[in-house]
């Protein structure tokens, strides 16, 4: 069975009542049963926060370890280097995951420092996204 981390970052412990229009109502720890249902072949596990450096140190501790990384890091996709080169430090590959689609918003959203550095990036099919990138460690 293969070891999967959901890693998201700041504010998205909001889901479900932050700004539903963009990000919808439910909220992730509902829709993680829902994954688990889902893809039952998968061990996925779930961390949030939205401290930067404890995203780095989760990063790290599975970063050897697990056979990927399914990541919403929010804001910190368009300022963090760090995370990046977190990223680059390990061996396990990362999805890059948006709810919404970033390039349909504000411009300072259009870059990511993330996306670079990891195997591909979903945005903009809502949770459905987290979907996407689950199914892409199918294979």
């Amino acid at each position: 069975m293969k070891k999967i981390l959901i890693l998201n970052g700041p504010n998205l412990n909001l889901l479900g009542v932050r700004e539903p229009g963009i990000y919808g109502n439910e909220g992730f720890d509902s829709y993680l049963q829902v994954l688990n249902k889902r893809f039952p072949s998968l061990e996925i596990a779930y961390f949030q926060s939205n401290v930067e450096g404890e995203l780095i140190n989760k990063l790290h501790e599975v970063g050897f370890s697990y056979d990927g990384i399914v990541l919403n890091a929010g804001a910190y996709t368009h300022t963090s280097v760090a995370i990046a080169d977190a990223i680059k430090a390990i061996k396990t590959p990362v999805i890059e995951v948006h709810i919404s689609n970033v390039f349909a918003r504000e411009e300072f959203r259009h870059h990511s420092f993330l996306s670079p550095v990891c195997k591909g990036c979903i945005c903009g099919f809502g949770l459905k996204s987290y979907d996407l990138a689950l199914t892409s460690f199918l294979d």
